[in-house]
């Protein structure tokens, strides 16, 4: 599995696409404990890294990941 491409032009803003791609990627078990840099991601989805920092925030907001200071950003364990 692998990113999605990102549509500039597309209905929904690209930050939001990254958001809901990786929250895709997060639930089809390719992502399961610490995510990689916003500099990677903004690498691999070809979007700019404030465009990936907006996403990470949306995700935050979800309540699917976790960033801890210094540390990086983790994925919420699941409740069962």
């Amino acid at each position: 599995m692998s990113a999605r491409p990102i549509d500039p032009f597309g209905a929904e803003y690209a930050y939001v696409q990254v958001a809901n791609d990786i929250e895709r990627r997060i639930t089809e078990g390719e992502i399961t404990a610490k995510l990689p840099s916003e500099r990677n991601f903004a690498e691999e989805y070809e979007v700019a890294y404030t465009t990936v920092r907006h996403a990470m925030a949306v995700l935050r907001e979800r309540g699917i990941i976790v960033t801890a200071h210094g540390r990086g950003t983790f994925v919420t364990p699941r409740q069962p």
